[in-house]
């Protein structure tokens, strides 16, 4: 049910590790073996150009490291202040970053140890392996170092853009079914009231990422009882926050079986949480609206993305609290976020913030209405209740009659072409 997008805090570093290790053994090994099986492949390379080359690869490649470096700090810092804080994690854990400063550390290390066996014991002789292993590590690092220079074009508005609505777009297609499906009785049934266990969670504030919801249905459905949530993915929990309670009769369930069905970590993810997705994009353009940056194009372009998140969603069923066993008994209740709820985070602070940008308001009450316009009925009042708070809004922040008017128009670019009015 979970879509498997982060790299983990050790993998950030194990695998550059790893790189330096894997080059170490065989920085020991192969050259001996060059001196021992391989004998007769000697390389016509001088000695002396042999150490240039060796040494020139080396002093090299550990500058380049230092390069790699200071573009991954630059990357962090910039999506930090350009788009959003909890943008940073994703690009500074990006695999090229973490390859590239491996194959550059691997490169670095195994020069070196190739340097030391070039005319080994006076031999007058540069083993062909090694400068075939430092030819080939220095091709992969010139391959890595152009993969990492494409991959800071992701920095580009629009790239973050779209890679921020993709993680949303998987997930609301993963988790919520078609309209078309009907769900199983909803979370209105009669609950058993006796609450014979809690959940607490236990240390640092740490956020719900995921629920293993077959996992609890099962637990719950052998011992006859229903669990009930807290908390909701997304959620941040401190220590002795209840988490979920265990309602029925009987013994308690085992802890351990209900703390593995929860994942735990330090910062949200997409998984099981379409609503992190638009958080994000609205942290984008509430950013770009601010004093300091003043860019409501970008805002724009975020308000492109965030429709066609409500698009999907106003499309889904959405109605998922309730979780049933085989035998249609109800074990689970969790609360997940309704229609009201991904409309309030996706328009509410932009209506705020952008209150006094006719392009904004523009292209956000054409939002509204095409939305309206292609969603199931029941979508729709919620949506013209907007549709009339943004209008509120115009009437307010706009004292010219000329301002008000330009405002109150459609226009999907905000300051494109005004929306015909349709005829009949």
């Amino acid at each position: 049910m979970a879509i498997h997008l982060r790299s983990s805090h050790i993998g950030a570093w194990l695998l550059p590790l790893s790189y330096a290790a894997v080059a170490l053994i065989l920085g020991f090994t192969v050259p001996r073996l060059a001196y021992t099986v391989f004998s007769g492949r000697v390389s016509t390379i001088s000695v002396n150009a042999a150490i240039g080359i060796y040494s020139a690869v080396a002093s090299g490649m550990i500058a380049l490291t230092g390069i790699v470096f200071s573009l991954t700090f630059v990357m962090v810092q910039f999506s930090a202040t350009a788009y959003s804080p909890r943008l940073v994690l994703w690009i500074a854990r990006d695999w090229v970053v973490s390859h590239a400063i491996g194959v550059f550390t691997a490169t670095f290390l195994y020069s070196l140890s190739a340097l030391a066996w070039v005319d080994r014991g006076g031999s007058g002789r540069v083993p062909l392996v090694g400068v075939e292993m430092v030819a080939g590590l220095l091709i992969i690092s010139v391959i890595m170092f152009v993969s990492l220079i494409q991959r800071i074009t992701t920095l580009q508005v629009n790239r973050m853009l779209i890679f921020t609505a993709d993680q949303g777009r998987r997930i609301v297609e993963q988790l919520y079914p078609p309209f078309d499906i009907t769900l199983s009785a909803s979370s209105d049934r009669i609950i058993p009231a006796a609450c014979i266990q809690a959940l607490v969670h236990h240390g640092p504030p740490r956020f719900i990422q995921n629920v293993h919801t077959s996992a609890l249905v099962e637990v719950a459905s052998k011992n006859g009882c229903v669990i009930e949530f807290n908390a909701s993915v997304g959620d941040a929990v401190q220590d002795a926050t209840p988490i979920l309670r265990v309602l029925g009769t009987g013994r308690p369930l085992p802890e351990k079986s209900l703390r593995a069905a929860i994942e735990l970590g330090d910062e949200r993810t997409f998984e099981q949480d379409p609503k992190y997705a638009i958080r994000l994009l609205v942290d984008i353009a509430i950013r770009a609206l601010s004093p300091a940056i003043n860019d409501p194009t970008t805002a724009v372009q975020t308000l492109d993305h965030i429709e066609d998140l409500l698009l999907r969603l106003g499309r889904r069923r959405l109605e998922l609290g309730a979780f049933f066993d085989e035998a249609g008994d109800l074990r689970l209740l969790i609360d997940f976020p309704t229609w009201d709820d991904f409309l309030h985070l996706a328009l509410h602070e932009i209506r705020f913030y952008g209150a006094t940008s006719i392009q904004v308001m523009r292209r956000m009450k054409a939002m509204v209405n095409e939305l309206i316009s292609v969603l199931p009925e029941e979508r729709r009042p919620a949506l013209r209740a907007w549709q009339q708070a943004l209008q509120v809004s115009v009437e307010r922040s706009f004292g010219d009659l000329d301002d008000k008017l330009a405002a109150s128009v459609e226009d999907r670019q905000g300051l494109g072409t005004a929306a015909r009015r349709r005829a009949g």
